[in-house]
């Protein structure tokens, strides 16, 4: 059985987040992955928030932008949560959406330098290393971490293009995968990411949409119509986007179908009313 993680939405507000972590907490969930988009919620803090409201759920950020995020400022953020929550952070990073990036005018020249840089550089801090880098987008100066954690967590990225996915395998200790992929996408994805130079220890994360609801002919009419622009993302129709839809009685072979590509960790995105109630129906057909 994979570990199996939640997304907190960012739609939901924020002061909603400590009551549907204490919930998973006792529900069963493994891990609690919360988001960092533009205008929408900062991801560290939302982290500390639902770590601080539980007492055993792994914490994901699910994923900071690297341009937004100095690597020494995030290293120095993600230490201190690691310290007092040990074993229960894991810290994701991705390129960030290019527009948004722009928007607040820290557009790298190259984004692929600027996450292998950042990366590298906070998986050494967080190690206790003193770190000096002159990179292409990366520059640090004998920095390092006065109080780094004992128990150092995971560095993850979320990226989608083949590159980007070789770069994770290479730098990062895991990969966070797009919600929707088929499962022969999944496969592609993964070729790529140990083509990077990732053994079998670095964690591939899953994300899934979650949809339950016993009327199989409603189901797929509210998917189709809240999966269009994922499938415009993908490139593909919205009927071709992989989601764990339909009856909490068909949610355990759709997990098993995720792992048996290779993904280690199913992060379950619920739409549609009642998402803890979703959620909840799933994880009691897991078992948990």
């Amino acid at each position: 059985m994979p570990r199996i993680g939640v997304m907190f939405d960012r739609d939901i507000p924020p002061e909603e987040l400590p009551g549907f972590a204490r919930a998973l907490d006792e529900a069963g969930a493994d891990d609690l992955w919360v988001v960092e988009d533009l205008g929408w919620t900062g991801g560290v803090s939302a982290a500390a928030i639902a770590l601080a409201a539980t007492s055993r759920l792994r914490v994901g950020i699910g994923i900071a932008p690297a341009p937004l995020r100095s690597p020494a400022l995030y290293a120095m953020e993600i230490a201190n949560l690691a310290r007092v929550f040990p074993g229960r952070v894991v810290a994701g990073l991705g390129h960030g959406v290019p527009d948004w990036m722009r928007q607040v005018g820290v557009a790298p020249k190259s984004p692929l330098a600027m996450l292998e840089e950042t990366v590298t550089a906070v998986r050494q801090l967080l190690r206790g290393e003193t770190v000096t880098v002159d990179g292409r987008e990366v520059h640090l100066d004998g920095i390092s971490l006065v109080h780094p954690p004992s128990v150092v967590p995971p560095v993850v990225t979320g990226v989608v293009r083949p590159r980007s996915l070789e770069l994770s395998g290479r730098a990062a200790d895991g990969t966070i995968l797009v919600e929707g992929l088929s499962p022969a996408q999944i496969t592609e994805s993964i070729g790529h990411i140990r083509r990077g130079g990732a053994g079998e220890d670095h964690e591939v994360i899953g994300f899934a949409f979650l949809h339950i609801d016993d009327d199989a002919e409603r189901a797929a009419r509210t998917a189709r119509e809240a999966l269009v622009t994922q499938a415009g993302f993908l490139g593909v129709t919205p009927e071709e986007v992989f989601a764990l839809v339909g009856s909490a009685s068909d949610v355990p072979a759709k997990v098993r179908t995720l792992t048996e590509t290779g993904v280690s960790t199913v992060v379950l995105r619920p739409f549609g009313p009642d998402p803890l109630g979703q959620v909840r129906a799933a994880l009691a057909a897991l078992g948990r």
